[in-house]
């Protein structure tokens, strides 16, 4: 599926990341979190059907937040080599991008939304992606960046070095999208040894606490709920799907 502008028209940092709301009538996006750990595969399913009902108009929009237990995924670009370590389950996402971790301590979040009826521009929706996050570090006095060659956002270290505190990877399915983001809160940082996260050796990766802020899911929660609607429109809390 393509995007509806050039590759090549604008830097993606310079496009309008004040991302399209539906119209006014139509209803907030559900906004579910769901306690303790959920297994990948059940997710995947989980998501999986919820795409199909909103590409069939018999659900509403959903982002869903939830940890996963230790795992790796491989997207559809995935190198065998970047697999250092297969320490914990490893999983064929479908998504684009390469290899990531999932684990405690990540807030991920599922991101199911009708582009049809926002504007069906996939390099706006993942700057959109990278804008949400890079406002939810500002609340925290964290600076995000992002990188024209490089999907995610990144911090700078005083030293001058880079490094990625949270990956994106989407897919879309009749212009609805799955799959999205994990921010690191507290993760263990080792975990992610077992591979090249997201095929890039030279950089690392950092996390909420890494960079001296211990804090609570709970607190990060709140905060990405805000910045989500400012760069998506408004939410309304449901049920969790697991």
């Amino acid at each position: 599926m393509s995007s509806t502008a050039s590759p090549l028209a604008v830097p993606r940092a310079s496009l309008d990341t004040h991302f399209l709301p539906k119209a006014a009538d139509a209803p907030p996006a559900g906004w579910a979190v769901s306690e303790g750990r959920v297994a990948y595969p059940d997710a995947l399913a989980a998501m999986e059907a919820r795409v199909a009902a909103i590409a069939e108009g018999t659900a509403g929009e959903l982002v869903w937040l939830l940890e996963h237990p230790p795992l790796y995924t491989a997207g559809t670009s995935a190198r065998p080599e970047d697999l250092v370590d297969a320490r914990f389950p490893v999983f064929e996402a479908g998504r684009g991008g390469q290899f990531t971790y999932h684990g405690p301590g990540q807030r991920v979040a599922y991101v199911m939304v009708d582009l049809k009826r926002r504007e069906a521009d996939l390099r706006r929706y993942v700057s959109a992606l990278e804008s949400w996050i890079i406002a939810t570090l500002s609340a925290f006095n964290i600076t995000g960046e992002r990188r024209e060659d490089r999907v995610g956002v990144w911090v700078r270290r005083p030293g001058g070095d880079e490094e990625k505190i949270a990956a994106i990877g989407i897919r879309v399915r009749r212009w609805v999208s799955f799959h999205g983001i994990s921010l690191n809160v507290e993760p263990d940082l080792s975990h992610f040894s077992g591979i090249v996260p997201c095929g890039i050796r030279e950089h690392g990766v950092t996390s909420l606490s890494a960079l001296g802020l211990p804090v609570s899911m709970e607190e990060v929660d709140a905060v990405l709920k805000v910045a989500f609607e400012e760069v998506f429109g408004p939410t309304a809390r449901v049920e969790a799907p697991l």
